[in-house]
């Protein structure tokens, strides 16, 4: 069966499946070090972990964008959340997690850039150390980068029992549409 690069209301697409899996994992990635070092403390696995994080924050501020783009792009080649009080909280909680996924490391950035730290990605030097603390562009970032990604991870959680309600208890196709595998259509009862 070819592959459809582009959502075709029967199945999500191969670039929107890309983009989802792939943030799904960088933010797995992000969190899980920020939770072993809450929960055991520094070691070296957390120190591993933690060692990406502003490159993936950077790599988040790029693919998030990207992302919404793409889904504004398929959204007429989407099936609509259902309608009512949950569809409605879906789409809310949906748009939650897309402006999330842009605050917070676009806050964190500005952060980088503000303070005397300097910014360095991917071993490359972008914010010199030792500029002058610009305390407008690092204020945001200290009062609400923490209690963003909190709010972003309960969300998270709250995606992933969502999609397990939908193949346990309402056994839907809403997983096999994110898998790629075409919409089941089920006859009017």
């Amino acid at each position: 069966m070819a592959q459809h690069w582009k959502d075709d209301g029967l199945r999500y697409g191969l670039i929107s499946r890309i983009f989802h899996w792939s943030m799904a994992v960088i933010l797995c990635w992000q969190f899980s070090g920020i939770l072993i070092n809450r929960l055991f403390g520094r070691s070296a696995l957390t120190d591993m972990l933690n060692a990406t994080h502003g490159e993936l924050g950077a790599v988040i501020l790029v693919l998030a964008p990207l992302r919404a783009l793409w889904g504004f792009y398929n959204l007429k080649n989407r099936q609509a959340h259902q309608h009512g009080r949950l569809g409605g909280i879906a789409w809310i909680a949906h748009a939650i997690l897309y402006l999330l996924m842009l605050t917070i490391p676009a806050i964190a950035l500005l952060r980088a850039v503000g303070s005397e730290w300097g910014l360095a990605l991917f071993g490359i030097q972008i914010v010199p150390l030792g500029g002058e603390r610009v305390e407008w562009m690092v204020a945001p970032a200290n009062l609400l980068h923490s209690v963003f990604a909190w709010t972003l991870l309960t969300l998270i959680g709250g995606h992933i029992v969502m999609a397990l309600i939908h193949r346990v208890v309402w056994k839907d196709d809403v997983l096999n549409r994110m898998a790629g595998k075409p919409r089941k259509f089920q006859p009017a009862e």
